[in-house]
């Protein structure tokens, strides 16, 4: 029987499109090759407020009582105390949980566009002002999908470069050490 995991993004309108192909990679990549990834769409969060909102997490959950493992996975947006924050958010769900369920969670660095960025690097970019720029979608993933002419394509960009973000996923991971973390968890709740 496959294992299910429903990850959790603070907006699934143009987050799905990295997410999914991103997280099913990391799955497979640690041996859950069958592993089904779904991006949460109902209800469609618009926000981090809303995505780390409890009573709304609450929800998910119960909503969802077939999934194996919930993973949250927000921006973290240059704020020290976001990792502290879905933490602790997941750490209180853990009193909805049936038995075989698990929440996680974990942000990416700094935005999810920062792992499209990372299978994609443009010459003469360095990694290291990718990952520490707190606005990496508007200074970086921007401009590679206008260089790359990607603007009017599904996500704005996202489906095509999230894709391939997957096929490149053991390169990514290394570029991109939360994505390791993310394995641990996705580990952990699939185990």
């Amino acid at each position: 029987m496959s294992k299910r995991v429903l990850v959790i993004p603070e907006d699934p309108t143009l987050d799905q499109y990295v997410l999914q192909p991103v997280i099913a990679a990391a799955c497979r990549h640690i041996g859950f090759e069958h592993a089904r990834v779904r991006v949460l769409t109902d209800p469609a969060f618009k926000g981090v407020s809303q995505a780390l909102d409890p009573e709304l997490l609450q929800e998910v959950v119960e909503r969802y009582p077939m999934v194996d493992l919930f993973l949250l996975c927000v921006d973290r947006d240059g704020l020290v105390g976001r990792d502290e924050s879905v933490a602790e958010k997941c750490e209180r769900m853990d009193a909805y949980l049936k038995p075989g369920q698990t929440f996680a969670g974990r942000t990416a660095e700094q935005e999810l566009e920062v792992w499209c960025v990372a299978a994609s690097l443009p010459k003469g970019w360095k990694m290291a002002d990718v990952r520490a720029e707190p606005h990496s979608k508007e200074r970086f993933f921007e401009p590679l999908v206008s260089s790359l002419k990607l603007d009017d394509s599904p996500g704005a960009g996202r489906e095509i470069l999230g894709r391939k973000a997957a096929k490149k996923y053991s390169s990514i991971r290394k570029r991109c050490v939360e994505l390791q973390d993310i394995e641990g968890l996705i580990s952990s709740g699939l185990a």
